[in-house]
């Protein structure tokens, strides 16, 4: 071999060890994520990793899929509990900042927007409505709205305009008017998934129209037996017994868009992160609306709306360096800014969760061609805080198997049975009173 082809060698070889020195030191940001929808998340998530890595030479993102909200905070919870690293960004529900602020799990997002040089305005850009989950009672930030959502109305405007009706209800007299127009032997006029053992976030759509939210800005109260809160879910109940206008008990979520398009229900409850799934798939005209889930005020609207989905959050316990949570509130940034916002909005139909997202493309132009996209965003003004207290996962346990029940006709007497969950619920608040 001559002195050339040497050399040669010598800086191939170079430059490879340079390259695995240089991989080496990567900061590697392991992302879990979830799924409540048939979107593809995972193809989806991995796109904007690879797009932030050709933005940011050094970090790589690893997207991990972790199946339902539920199996993603149970994997991230036994993973830490059991000794392991667990994520360093994941996306949770909004719900769930109490239960992991408590044990140490979550930094807050605050200290970064802190050091921000436009902190101010990052942060001022996302609906207040979305934010309310993802602050603790003194104002701090702790998680970043992302992967948000609120239900909504979704009816088959064809199916509308055949009998008569020129516009969607807006209160729930309306409501029950039109679906028992549609209600035939082979079609329900209504579905609200209720059934399966999570019907909290459907009623507090009827609880919030009622006029009682059934949790406040306090972590520590709860008003689930309120005269509002027993009405709303004995209307709920109503729905499948007196009214008829869908089955005893309410629907399953996954079996209720399926049904829509198949022309099997008139009018649905779901959430809006099924929208763009909604709507490629029907063949018929899909209309969307605000959930008219409570009797009319004194402007005739019944309106009335949780919020939901999932907000970002930083896990750290204290071992990463300063350049690692640089790199993991960078990744934060990323998909929570209005470029990315915008095509996860249009790509899945969940609410960009910033305003200036609606005026960046492909998100500005779907919205003027298709505006159901934009009527998740324009419902956050009469949307109020999805259920979240201190010991969450408890208390919406018993508010969920106390629903359940009712619904159900297991418990006959709702005031009855929700007076014996509030006590239940009181006696585990009182240690943080």
């Amino acid at each position: 071999m001559n002195i050339r082809a040497v050399a040669v060698l010598f800086a191939l070889m170079a430059l490879l060890l340079l390259g695995a020195a240089q991989a080496q030191d990567d900061i590697v940001i392991d992302f879990y994520f979830p799924s409540a929808t048939a979107n593809d998340a995972e193809g989806i998530f991995q796109r904007y990793a690879d797009m932030f890595e050709e933005q940011n030479a050094g970090i790589s993102v690893n997207p991990v899929f972790t199946g339902s909200y539920t199996d993603t905070r149970n994997t991230i919870l036994t993973e830490l509990q059991g000794g392991g690293a667990g994520p360093d960004v994941a996306v949770m529900l909004s719900i769930d900042l109490y239960s992991f602020a408590e044990e140490g799990y979550i930094v807050p997002a605050q200290q970064f927007i802190d050091a921000m040089d436009m902190g101010d305005a990052y942060i001022n850009d996302f609906f207040p409505a979305l934010l309310a989950n993802g602050a603790d009672e003194a104002g701090n930030v702790w998680s970043i709205p992302f992967q948000r959502s609120t239900p909504i109305l979704y009816y088959n405007a064809d199916l509308l305009a055949e009998a008569g009706f020129d516009a969607p209800p807006s209160n729930n007299a309306e409501l029950v008017e039109i679906a028992q127009a549609l209600t035939t032997e082979d079609r329900d006029g209504l579905l609200v998934p209720v059934a399966g053992g999570f019907p909290i976030w459907m009623y507090q759509s009827f609880a919030i129209a009622y006029g009682q939210n059934i949790v406040g800005d306090d972590p520590t109260e709860v008003y689930f037996n309120s005269p509002e809160a027993v009405a709303a879910v004995e209307f709920l109940r109503s729905l499948g017994t007196d009214l008829g206008v869908g089955p005893a008990g309410g629907a399953a979520w996954g079996d209720t868009p399926t049904a829509f398009l198949a022309g099997q229900a008139a009018m649905i409850y779901h959430t809006t992160g099924n929208l763009t799934r909604i709507l490629s798939g029907a063949d018929f005209e899909v209309g969307v609306w605000y959930l008219p889930s409570g009797p009319a005020g004194e402007d005739g609207t019944g309106y009335g709306s949780p919020t939901g989905g999932g907000n970002l959050y930083i896990f750290d316990d204290g071992s990463k360096s300063q350049a690692e949570l640089e790199a993991i509130w960078s990744w934060v940034q990323f998909l929570s800014s209005p470029e990315i916002q915008a095509d996860w909005g249009a790509t899945t139909g969940y609410i960009a969760a910033n305003a200036t997202a609606w005026e960046t493309e492909p998100l500005a132009s779907l919205a003027m061609q298709y505006p159901q996209y934009g009527v998740a965003r324009d419902q956050l003004q009469f949307a109020a805080k999805e259920f979240s207290s201190y010991a969450t996962i408890t208390i919406q346990g018993i508010i969920n198997g106390t629903l359940e029940s009712i619904l159900t006709g297991e418990a006959e007497d709702a005031q009855a049975a929700m007076d014996a969950a509030q006590a239940q619920i009181d006696s585990i608040l009182a240690e943080y009173q």
